[in-house]
């Protein structure tokens, strides 16, 4: 019995397959963050536990909106076809699906579009839980032939005693074994995927202050040099873009549009001319997080900034914060906090010369603040932008922080 039981804990190991970044568990809903003219959207796509089924898909926007957004749904696999619309905060949208694997959800708004893919993923069972099923299965059967017999077979006993010990035994080890890969994932990269390259640019080219213009940024595979199309969605976006005027006056942190293969665009429109940085957090499926910068420049005449934006008066710990250190950093909030790119709070923080740049996530620290934790890397001025949702809004609160040694 000793030997069987190594035998079947041997055989469970064996089927064991290391564990893998950005996989989307199957039956998990799908949560994508875009940036339209009305706002931060973020449309919910519903998972399936079985095929055919229809999938579900809901807007939720941040400030709250009634916007109509047409859906149309197109399988990368057959081309099959499916639409619908839904509203912002009302109801969903029912898409039948017919099979598991890729697809492209396209949103349209008015005169924005942006085409969001993803793959529709259905729980598959793992070979252990086949060899599981089936051990209990023959464990059963071979009991019931000894009771038959009167016990008189040593050998259906004792096929029935070892049958159960490798179902008992993979059912003890399966909450620590990995799920089985969907049906419809993606191939794993065997040697995972170099860093992308990517070029921002406006149109106009020179944008004037006040007035609406387009960001785009174009990233392209740093082996291959083609369009680069395989973001993976991190913190419910597939890129975050930090845009700030150079003397940190201007802030805007958005999510772009996917308008063509390796393309995201944003509309924007700032207050003040001069130069502008920008910062778009990405991450290629199988690979790291990478952040890629640019810069631009806007003409025009300067207007304030809406006086509504309110300055934080942090908490440090240390009071004075030390380079290379961990400094916690604590900010009273207003209202009750909701939700928001699936964290409680975002504090961006860039160093006043444009080369750093850090994007931390805060825990509620009670009822009315929210709480940071981040390292410095170098002394000097670092310009900071807390970040909420509260009562449907986005809430930004800027601040300031000096690190002397």
């Amino acid at each position: 019995m000793t030997r069987v039981l190594a035998a079947a804990f041997l055989l469970v190991l064996s089927l064991t397959v290391p564990a893998r970044a950005h996989v989307v568990e199957a039956g998990a809903e799908l949560r994508v963050t875009q940036t339209f003219a009305a706002g931060e959207v973020t449309f919910v796509v519903a998972g399936v536990s079985s095929l055919p089924a229809p999938l579900r898909v809901s807007a939720q926007a941040v400030p709250a909106t009634s916007l109509e957004f047409v859906l149309e749904l197109r399988s990368l696999i057959d081309g099959s076809r499916s639409a619908g619309s839904v509203r912002a905060g009302q109801g969903y949208a029912a898409l039948p699906v017919g099979h598991a694997g890729p697809y492209e959800l396209r949103v349209q708004a008015g005169g924005e579009v942006s085409t969001i893919p993803f793959r529709v993923l259905v729980p598959a069972s793992a070979v252990w839980t086949m060899v599981m099923d089936g051990a209990f299965l023959v464990a059963g059967l071979l009991a019931v032939g000894g009771v038959l017999t009167a016990g008189r077979s040593r050998l259906l006993v004792g096929g029935a005693s070892a049958s159960a010990a490798v179902a008992v035994t993979v059912m003890l080890l399966a909450p620590h074994l990995p799920a089985a890969p969907p049906e419809g994932a993606a191939p794993v990269a065997e040697a995972g995927r170099p860093y992308a390259q990517g070029r921002f640019s406006t149109l106009p080219a020179r944008p004037a202050a006040d007035a609406e213009f387009a960001l785009t940024l174009r990233l392209a595979d740093g082996a291959t040099g083609r369009p680069l199309d395989d973001l993976t969605v991190h913190h419910e976006a597939p890129a975050h873009l930090i845009v700030t005027s150079e003397d940190g006056v201007v802030f805007r942190h958005v999510h772009p549009l996917r308008t063509a293969p390796g393309v995201l665009t944003v509309r924007l429109r700032v207050p003040r001319p001069g130069r502008y940085l920008a910062y778009a957090e990405i991450e290629r499926q199988e690979s790291g997080g990478q952040l890629l910068s640019g810069a631009f420049e806007v003409a025009g005449q300067a207007r304030p900034e809406p006086p509504s934006r309110k300055t934080a008066m942090p908490r440090l710990t240390p009071a004075a914060p030390v380079a290379g250190t961990p400094v916690t950093i604590e900010i009273s909030t207003e209202g009750r906090l909701q939700p928001w790119l699936g964290m409680p709070g975002h504090l961006i923080v860039r160093s006043r010369d444009g080369l750093h740049l850090a994007h931390a996530h805060g825990t509620a620290a009670g009822e009315s603040a929210l709480r940071f934790t981040l390292t410095l890397p170098d002394r000097g001025r670092y310009l900071a932008w807390a970040q909420y949702a509260t009562g449907g809004r986005l809430v930004t609160r800027p601040f300031t922080m000096e690190v002397d040694r």
